[in-house]
């Protein structure tokens, strides 16, 4: 019934050109984000700089660089920016484990040539060629609480992260400097 009402929900749809050849199997869960299509894929992961440059270290650069996926049926390169997750924090957690292998991946794939949107990765599932079962691709958390034992507490992860709070002690707020943000927030929080 699911892959039914898929179907329907597409019939009145124009998709981007190539886009109807990655929604075959897909599982991938709406975000309702604009020119967002289902899209499950077989891909290279790749270091996107070593692609781009040929500055390529054995380990995909060890989670210190964007990781990309190229397609195998076309040899396109594919921008995974976000996970499974709501917070936009990448990819790179989930794919770097399978730095240089093939792998099977579903997702949402974005894609308005009219607009620069092309290619652009929402990762939700992936495996390793040959292997059954899929992978959830909502490990960042996981991964940035044991990077940061000490920033336990309440609320989201952001409001507890050295990192930011460092660059918020550092430039404020809004960037512009503690002292220059002060007026503004005053004026705004009274």
């Amino acid at each position: 019934m699911k892959h039914f009402l898929m179907m329907l929900a597409f019939a009145g749809t124009s998709l981007p050109a190539g886009a109807q050849d990655f929604l075959q199997g897909s599982e991938a869960k709406p975000w309702n984000l604009y020119a967002e299509q289902p899209a499950r894929f077989d891909a290279k992961v790749v270091d996107i700089l070593c692609e781009l440059t040929g500055d390529c270290p054995t380990d995909c650069g060890g989670g210190a660089r964007q990781l990309g996926l190229l397609r195998a049926v076309d040899n396109v390169l594919v921008y995974p920016n976000k996970n499974a997750q709501a917070a936009f924090t990448g990819a790179v957690v989930e794919l770097l484990p399978f730095c240089g292998r093939q792998v099977e991946v579903d997702g949402l794939l974005i894609e308005d040539p009219d607009l620069g949107a092309t290619n652009i990765y929402l990762v939700q599932k992936i495996r390793a060629e040959g292997d059954v079962e899929w992978i959830a691709a909502n490990r960042w958390t996981k991964e940035w609480a044991g990077v940061h034992p000490g920033a336990e507490g309440k609320g989201p992860w952001f409001r507890r992260d050295p990192r930011v709070n460092a660059a918020i002690a550092a430039h404020g707020y809004t960037g512009i400097g503690v002292e220059e943000e002060k007026p503004f927030l005053k004026e705004l929080f009274e």
